[in-house]
């Protein structure tokens, strides 16, 4: 009997449960995704690879999922409560007809169990999809053809860390909803709904003094943050704590101040105060505001944090992509760095003696010297090294670069990462001259730099072992570009999933706090809709109502979150773009997308969940 009232109240409840469905199926499609990032493309391909990165991305996505789990458990449990309140009349009655409170909380468990079930098998079929987006995602970020690693996967450990995760939050969402229609005294239950607040009245002055000191706080904060930049901003204690105390302190009065500053000013527009039910609609909402402006303040920084994570993991990725050109434009450099002792390498010749073509297997290859310096000869005292201007522009030819002319008597600098030559780091601070300087000069280093003919992988598994080999005897140094850029899209791939994996779940935490909230507001609020009609409102003047109250809740916070991220993204990008250019239009737009999607969906829900309760359906 009790499994067909629970099958039939969760069946009739259906709509009741669609934001607390939401948030577990969301949750769940999380966890799955990014416990199961062994099983996608990128990781395949960097795991074949031996990068270092994958075992970091693993640690750092397990050691954050039980951030992630312990987020979502209060969040559920957050959700249950608002159930549970919504219900209490139902559970009232159903004591009042004669069952024991543990027949009661033995139906809450089954209904719970159904829920669970439901939530975990949709959950988890959005995860399968939702990793399959990701995996092509991040595999179109390579530029290498990586067709074979695409298509669907299902990974069964991510499946069974996903269902023993949210089984144990299950099992404690139960006990705990058990256990409190245990302990409920059935008076409480028939009379569980609240009250609204009193409305006191503040003078008009103090909500623009708070407004005002709001602000100012808010500026404060934004002025620390663009005058430090964001590394000394965060990093410096002296900085950060000030910082980020104007900047709670200055959104908590904003949210304080709304409660009589923004009734007063509507009340100076009667033609706009007395249309339509927009006195009743905002009297409503401001009757919440002495309660929720602290949680509105907390949904804010919420916001801020998904929209600030999200696009700054966007935005780094783009610059990582550009930096893995700059410190290898060649598919392979060897320096020779026993030159000065032991010679120069005939690397075409040892090459060839090894069983390796290069006419056939490589499209080009220079063997380039490099000098000690002489200021009495080079005129220079930059650096203790010199370049001859043929080879510095046979080398920038090699990459497609513009060649250097040089007046007499001028020289090019390059610094120790090979700047303005981009040959990767040479660990030498050298110096370009004419020709005729270097004439007599002793050598110190070579340097050969070749490009594959052929697929890289394949050459470099040949290649490589060859040139490793004269370690033996030679003292070298030895670059690739595919090692290079796997150990750079290791470092992109761990910021983009830390990134996304911590900002949809700040997003989903400040979405659904926001839409429980205004869900446990409408139920609150189905009497006086009924009040409403019963003296002559029209029904779509209540339903227009009920939305325009979700509407303000869910804007306010998204607005100043607007205004915080772009300052904050403002910092974020002139730091990333120290290394290099960000795309903030790119990055703004992904993290908009994701914003529609996951706060726009729970909007939408809240929204006709609260209409349908003002229709008293």
């Amino acid at each position: 009997m009790f499994s067909k009232l629970a099958f039939r109240n969760v069946r009739r409840s259906f709509r009741d449960y669609g934001v607390y469905l939401l948030t577990l199926t969301f949750g769940v499609c999380l966890f799955y995704t990014f416990n199961a990032l062994d099983g996608q493309g990128a990781m395949i391909y960097l795991a074949k690879s031996q990068s270092p990165a994958v075992e970091t991305i693993q640690i750092l996505v397990d050691v954050f999922s039980v951030f992630v789990a312990v987020v979502l458990a209060c969040l559920i449990l957050y959700a249950n409560r608002f159930l549970l309140r919504r219900r209490k009349g139902e559970l009232g009655t159903y004591l009042l007809l004669g069952l024991s409170h543990g027949q009661v909380s033995r139906l809450l468990v089954l209904e719970t169990g159904v829920i669970g079930l439901i939530s975990l098998a949709v959950g988890l079929v959005l995860g399968v999809a939702a990793s399959w987006v990701l995996s092509t995602l991040t595999l179109s970020m390579f530029q290498m053809n990586m067709s074979g690693l695409l298509g669907l996967r299902f990974s069964l450990p991510a499946a069974g860390r996903t269902v023993f995760c949210f089984g144990l939050i299950f099992l404690l969402v139960m006990a705990l909803s058990g256990l409190q229609v245990s302990r409920a005294r059935l008076i409480d239950l028939i009379q569980g709904r609240r009250r609204n607040e009193v409305l006191r009245q503040r003078p008009l002055r103090w909500s623009v003094i708070q407004f005002c000191a709001g602000a100012l706080c808010l500026a404060g904060a934004y002025a620390l943050l663009l005058t430090f930049g964001m590394a000394l901003a965060v990093a410096v204690l002296p900085i950060c704590v000030p910082m980020l105390a104007l900047g709670t302190l200055g959104t908590l009065l904003i949210f304080r101040s709304l409660s009589g500053f923004v009734l007063r000013l509507v009340q100076t527009r009667p033609g706009l105060y007395y249309r339509g039910l927009n006195l009743f609609t905002l009297r409503q909402w401001i009757s919440k505001v002495h309660t929720n402006y602290l949680s509105q303040t907390v949904i804010c920084i919420l916001l801020l944090l998904a929209m600030g994570i999200t696009a700054s993991s966007v935005g780094l990725n783009q610059t990582l992509e550009q930096t893995a050109w700059t410190q290898a434009p060649y598919d392979v450099t060897v320096q020779n760095q026993s030159a000065d002792t032991l010679g120069k390498i005939d690397f075409t010749a040892y090459l060839e003696q090894a069983g390796f073509d290069p006419a056939q297997q490589l499209s080009a290859q220079l063997s380039v010297p490099i000098y000690y310096n002489d200021p009495a000869r080079t005129g220079t005292h930059w650096g203790d090294a010199v370049l001859a201007l043929s080879d510095y522009n046979a080398l920038m030819a090699l990459q497609d670069g513009e060649p250097v002319t040089l007046e007499p008597g001028e020289v090019l600098e390059l610094d120790a990462w090979g700047e303005g030559l981009a040959t990767g780091s040479l660990g030498l601070v050298a110096a370009v001259v004419e020709d005729q300087a270097v004439q007599g000069l002793a050598l110190r280093r070579q340097v050969w730099s070749a490009n594959y003919a052929g697929d890289p992988e394949e050459t470099e598994q040949v290649l490589l072992p060859l040139l490793r080999a004269l370690g033996q005897t030679y003292s070298i140094r030895l670059e690739s570009r595919l090692s290079v850029y796997q150990d750079l899209m290791g470092n992109k791939l761990l910021a983009l999933f830390l990134g996304l994996y911590l900002g949809f779940t700040f997003l989903i935490a400040a979405a659904a706090v926001l839409a429980l909230q205004q869900l446990s507001q409408g139920a609150d609020n189905t009497g006086r809709y009924a009040v409403l009609r019963r003296l002559g409102a029209e029904e779509r003047l209540v339903s227009r109502s009920a939305v325009q109250q979700v509407a303000l809740a869910f804007l306010l916070p998204l607005g100043l979150a607007l205004i915080h991220a772009a300052v904050g993204m403002k910092a974020a990008n002139d730091l990333i773009a120290q290394v290099g250019r960000v795309d903030s239009a790119g990055s703004s737009l992904i993290t908009a997308l994701v914003l529609l999607a996951v706060y726009g969906g729970y909007f939408l829900a809240t929204a006709l969940a609260c209409r349908r309760m003002a229709a008293g359906k």
